[in-house]
């Protein structure tokens, strides 16, 4: 029988950087092999630059709501209203095959994936330098967004960063290359 796989949970608030953090980590060929990315559903439109199936199954609310009832979405949550959530099929099969996931989750998600996977998961949490710097990024990356939706997103962080305290691990990310060497040093300690 395989080695049971391990997941890696990161977890921030919106312009922390964990998605960043996420696939620059995926860029270590060594890395790359022993990951599975898992892909959200998600019932949010989709951007430009994304594609269905590479960056989330995006999905209708009904859709969505059919596949919570039916228990196919091992962890959710509702974020500036559009619902996000895990396969639960996708996550037993890698974890069976003795494979590595990453999942960007809440604090919700992140919470229940310990408790489901106490021995078989490491959650960290990304902590941007400043409050200051968290506006800058979230106003870049929200250009074409509503004030009032940019303001939500800041009022969720603030609270967010309260939560770090519930995590096996904090990363500020402040320069990029020195927090994605300790998201890697985590990592290589905790995933092997």
């Amino acid at each position: 029988m395989n080695k049971r796989g391990k997941i890696l949970v990161i977890s921030g608030p919106s312009g922390s950087g964990k998605t960043t953090l996420r696939d620059k980590l995926l860029e270590y060929a060594s890395l790359k092999r022993k990951f599975t990315k898992s892909v959200s559903f998600t019932t949010r439109p989709k951007r430009s630059r994304e594609r269905h199936g590479r960056d989330y199954f995006f999905l209708k609310d009904a859709d969505f709501k059919r596949r919570l009832k039916a228990k196919e979405i091992l962890e959710w949550t509702k974020y500036l209203g559009y619902y996000y959530g895990t396969s639960r099929g996708f996550v037993s099969k890698q974890l069976e095959q003795g494979k590595c996931i990453i999942l960007c989750l809440d604090l919700k998600g992140a919470l229940r994936v310990k408790r489901l996977f106490p021995r078989n998961s490491v959650t960290i949490f990304v902590l941007p330098p400043s409050l200051r710097t968290l506006r800058q990024r979230i106003e870049k990356r929200c250009q074409k967004t509503k004030k009032e939706e940019i303001a939500r997103r800041l009022r969720l962080a603030k609270e967010e960063l309260n939560t770090s305290r519930h995590y096996d691990y904090t990363i500020v990310n402040k320069n990029l290359e020195r927090a994605v060497r300790e998201l890697r040093r985590i990592v290589l300690e905790e995933m092997h």
